[in-house]
């Protein structure tokens, strides 16, 4: 894939997102929304309240902790993230950015981060100061909400200057945090504002939480480059009632919202809650990404909400990860396009498009990077699968405390730093299309399987299962290599455990000509997923491909 059509500025990587916050100083407009659906509240700061208040939590850092220490954010998703966050930012520290531990899970993953990042001051609010307590106890826990002190101007930093670390989601090993400068930031923004359209008059809207490398892009640090109004409510409240988004959709001017693949699923099902009144027209891009877009699901999100407003061409696949400070690549003003590939000759690395086999959903293109499919070092033509890697100012600057690590240091067409994403691809007509991840693909007797279009097909051979509830990975045991697949069964889902075996079991055959090793059906809510709510194969495996009893 050739460099993109457009570069980053040079001046947009000198100039910090802190810098571009304190410059609308003056903006009486609206900056940040958070909707309490709990309370039935929305509360909403302006530009030059929200200056104001970040000065005063940057005084009292500064009092505290010297420019590079690293600072945990650890609030619920509410007013006082983003005020922590750019408070942090302001004072010239190292955000790290975490939630409020709610679960056991959660708070053993947030030790081990909190360790790992040798965050010794926190960052915390009145409502969570209680349960942050019970993850340790640092040099410094500041309630940002409580802070009356001093205002201070905010720390110049330079480019390379670590902004944040952001912590990948750990489901197969230690959790890592990538270390995302601030020429890092500055560049995703810029990527992401002309990738989608959004100005000044943009409403960024949506659920995705705050340490999750699109929350934090797409609704805090987003608004903040382009001038932009954010509006957000926590995830739970999504999940709770995904009618809620639909609603948050309908009731603001010129949308861009982001969200994975399952929610707009769980849209499509709460469509009945939304009510005739229900206008998407407003909806400028609906970015659909962090996890494989789904043919069938870009086609039941328009077929549902086309007659109420939604234009085809404002939902946009994408492709990002945390190391690229989220953004790769995207649809572009066309909207979605796909391609039907021969599916045995794409699970061995060719793209050939057929009349029928399977369908994939271009994630578009990139802007203000380079991209390569590589293979054994050598860069893939187009019509050849490989390993996605980038180059550009938006990539990460290593791992913390772990220096370059092996995924950094790739060096193509004479030029260092790219990065090996672990994602498999490949380009056809110009587009990128995702085809899977190096490390979960399932090879059985030298061929290959991707085990997202295994968990496809599985997630439409039955009502009882959950689409977005199924893992499908490789075993190997004394009659050598196998598969197996793991599904939760649909709440108040009346489940014959054999009948539903045996549908899924055919349709595999008939789709893949593979005979899974087995199928176990589990309750709802019983599959490990990572901190983003995507299903954590590599823990899945670890979990059930022990044998019973």
């Amino acid at each position: 894939m050739t460099a993109s059509p457009e570069d980053v500025p040079e001046q947009v990587l000198r100039t910090s997102i802190v810098e571009r916050l304190f410059a609308r100083e003056a903006d009486s407009r609206p900056l940040f929304t958070h909707q309490d659906h709990s309370a039935g509240v929305d509360s909403t700061v302006t530009w030059t309240e929200f200056v104001s208040r970040v000065r005063v939590v940057a005084g009292a850092l500064r009092l505290v902790a010297r420019p590079g220490d690293r600072v945990a954010v650890l609030t619920g998703q509410d007013l006082n993230y983003p005020l922590a966050f750019f408070g942090a930012l302001a004072a010239g520290l190292v955000a790290v950015p975490l939630m409020a531990p709610g679960s056991p899970s959660q708070r053993a993953r947030l030790t081990g981060v909190l360790e790992d990042s040798g965050a010794r001051v926190w960052l915390t609010s009145s409502a969570a100061a209680a349960k942050v307590g019970e993850a340790g106890t640092p040099d410094h826990l500041i309630v940002v909400d409580e802070l009356s002190g001093p205002p201070a101007d905010p720390v110049p930093v330079a480019p390379e200057s670590p902004a944040y670390l952001q912590y990948t989601s750990g489901s197969t090993r230690e959790p890592a945090g990538a270390v995302i400068p601030h020429r890092a930031v500055a560049a995703a923004c810029w990527q992401a504002s002309r990738a989608y359209a959004v100005d000044e008059g943009t409403t960024c809207v949506g659920w995705i939480p705050f340490f999750h490398d699109m929350g934090l892009i797409q609704l805090l640090c987003l608004p903040v480059h382009a001038g932009a109004r954010s509006v957000f409510m926590s995830p739970a409240e999504f999940v709770h009632r995904p009618v809620r988004w639909l609603r948050q959709l309908a009731d603001h001017p010129a949308v861009f919202t982001a969200a994975p693949n399952f929610a707009f699923d769980l849209a499509v099902d709460a469509a009945g809650e939304a009510g005739d009144d229900l206008d998407l027209s407003a909806v400028r891009v609906a970015l659909n990404g962090a996890e494989p877009v789904r043919p069938d699901t870009v086609a039941r999100f328009l077929e549902a909400f086309g007659p109420r407003g939604f234009r085809a061409e404002a939902h946009r696949p994408s492709y990002g990860l945390a190391e690229a400070t989220v953004y790769v690549a995207s649809a572009g003003a066309e909207g979605p396009r796909s391609a039907v590939f021969d599916r045995e000759a794409l699970a061995q690395g060719q793209a050939i498009e057929v009349p029928e086999g399977q369908e994939l959903v271009s994630v578009g293109r990139p802007l203000g990077q380079r991209v390569r499919i590589v293979r054994d070092g050598v860069v893939r033509p187009d019509g050849l699968a490989g390993e996605i890697w980038i180059h550009g100012p938006n990539v990460a600057a290593g791992y913390w405390g772990r220096g370059d690590a092996a995924a950094f240091g790739g060096e193509l067409d004479g030029v260092g730093g790219w990065l090996r994403t672990g994602d498999l691809g490949v380009v056809h007509r110009g587009d990128l299309y995702i085809t899977g991840r190096l490390k979960d693909l399932i090879v059985i007797d030298g061929r290959n399987f991707h085990p997202q279009d295994i968990e496809a097909v599985a997630g439409e051979a039955h009502p009882a299962i959950r689409r977005d509830r199924v893992a499908a990975f490789g075993v190997t045991d004394e009659r050598g290599e196998g598969a197996m697949l793991v599904a939760e069964w649909a709440k108040n889902a009346e489940v014959d455990v054999k009948e539903v075996t045996r549908v899924v079991l055919r349709a595999v055959s008939r789709e893949h000509d593979l005979t899974l090793r087995s199928v176990r059906l589990v309750p709802s809510g019983d599959l490990p997923r990572t901190s983003s709510g995507k299903v954590a194969r590599a823990a899945a495996r670890a979990r059930y491909s022990r044998p019973r009893g």
